[in-house]
Formats: C-alpha cells, sequence, structure tokens
C-alpha cells in the first residue's frame, strides 16, 4: 500500500469576528496516500478554501497536526512553509493565476527559475509535460492570446514543472465551459494514471465525480464518502 503524503490530525481553525472566534474548520481528520486523486467537496462556505490554504501551506490551523511528505507543517516556521510550497505543492487555480506579460513558456518555468535552474534547462526539463499537455504550439504566446482551456492546461503545466508531491487544484474546471472543463477532468485522469497526487476542492459534485475518492465538508466538518 502507498504511504501517506498528507496526515491530517484534530485540525481546528477560526477567524476572530470582533471579539468572537468563529469556527470555520472542526477537528478535521483527513489522510492522502501517494498516488491517490481525492476530491473535497462542499458549498460556499463550508470550509474548503480554508482547508486548501492550510494544505497548501498558506495558512496555519489553530489546534492539531499536519503532515505533509514526512514534514510536521504545525512545527514549521513561516520560511519554512515559503520553500515547501515552492518545493512540494504544484497549485491549479480557477482564474488560472498565469503572469499577462510573460509567455507561456516563461510562465511555465517560472518555478523552476525561483529555484536558480537557468533558462534553457528550465525549458528542456518542461518539454515533456508541454508535449504532455498539447501546448507546444503556443509556447510564445500570451495568456491573453489563449482561450480559457488553454490557460488552464498552462497552469497545469506549470504546477508540474517542478515535479511536486502534491498537486492543490482549487475549482480547476469553475472559469471553463462545458467542454473545456471535460479536457481538464481527462487530463487529471490522465496525470492520476501517471502516478500524481491530486487533491481537487470543488462545489461540483460532477466534478468531484471524476476523483478517486471523495470527501465532503459542510460547515467545518469532513466526512468520508
Amino acid at each position: 500500500m502507498a504511504e501517506e503524503l498528507i496526515r491530517i490530525v484534530n485540525m481546528s481553525k477560526g477567524y476572530l469576528l470582533g471579539d468572537e472566534k468563529v469556527p470555520v474548520l472542526k477537528e478535521i481528520c483527513f489522510s492522502v496516500r501517494q498516488g491517490e486523486y481525492v476530491a473535497v467537496l462542499g458549498p460556499s462556505g463550508s470550509g474548503k478554501t480554508t482547508l486548501m490554504n492550510i494544505i497548501g501551506c498558506m495558512d496555519v490551523m489553530d489546534e492539531g497536526e499536519y503532515y505533509l511528505d514526512g514534514v510536521a507543517i504545525h512545527e514549521t516556521a513561516q520560511a519554512g512553509l515559503t520553500q515547501l510550497r515552492n518545493q512540494k505543492i504544484g497549485f491549479i487555480f480557477q482564474n488560472y493565476q498565469l503572469i499577462p506579460a510573460y509567455t507561456v513558456l516563461q510562465n511555465i518555468i517560472m518555478p523552476l527559475i525561483i529555484r536558480g535552474m537557468g533558462h534553457k534547462e528550465a525549458e528542456e526539463k518542461c518539454m515533456d509535460i508541454i508535449n504532455l499537455l498539447g501546448i507546444g504550439s503556443r509556447l510564445r504566446h500570451r495568456p491573453v492570446e489563449l482561450s480559457g482551456g488553454q490557460r488552464q492546461r498552462v497552469s497545469i503545466a506549470r504546477a508540474l514543472a517542478g515535479e511536486p508531491a502534491l498537486l492543490l487544484a482549487d475549482e480547476p474546471t469553475g472559469a471553463l465551459d462545458q467542454s473545456s472543463g471535460k479536457e481538464v477532468l481527462k487530463l487529471f485522469g490522465q496525470l492520476h494514471d501517471r502516478g500524481n497526487t491530486i487533491v481537487m476542492i470543488t462545489h461540483d459534485l460532477n466534478v468531484a465525480a471524476a476523483a478517486q475518492r471523495m470527501v465532503t465538508i459542510t460547515d467545518g466538518v469532513l466526512r468520508e464518502v
């Protein structure tokens, strides 16, 4: 059986609203094994975005434990979290978050450049992913010249560039038409078949159903399906 990549134990999180602390996540227990494709399904306001931010090391919990690829995230300082995000997590966002002034290629190799890799080496390292995603003919284009589906492919390529332990996708089909959304979910299936670990946050049951495993979150409480 594959090893655990994510292990969360009794995680709670709340935010101050005036003088009152409003609970957002309530004693969450959640694990993901290497190579799994898991969907976290929940409506707006359920706590799924907060959960994603903590899994992605962009926010910290109030209580509990979180281990990512063997690292105790709850004991890691902020500087260490920044490094972990770059090395272990590939992010795929609903609104792509591509840099408009950069070409497709520059957007894709950016995580590797941040790590200190040279441009030519980074480009060569990314070619397999670029070919897999079918965007080789668009490398000199800028995001504004692409369709929504093509932009999301670039976003996925950028997420994969650094060979992260985890792909974390936030509503990856939310800004796409139905046809493009199906294409992206098909790509996720191919990436899962290649051995990538994927955690996908979504409010859409049809999107969540594409995953290997589904959990639901409602009012800050996580349940297995």
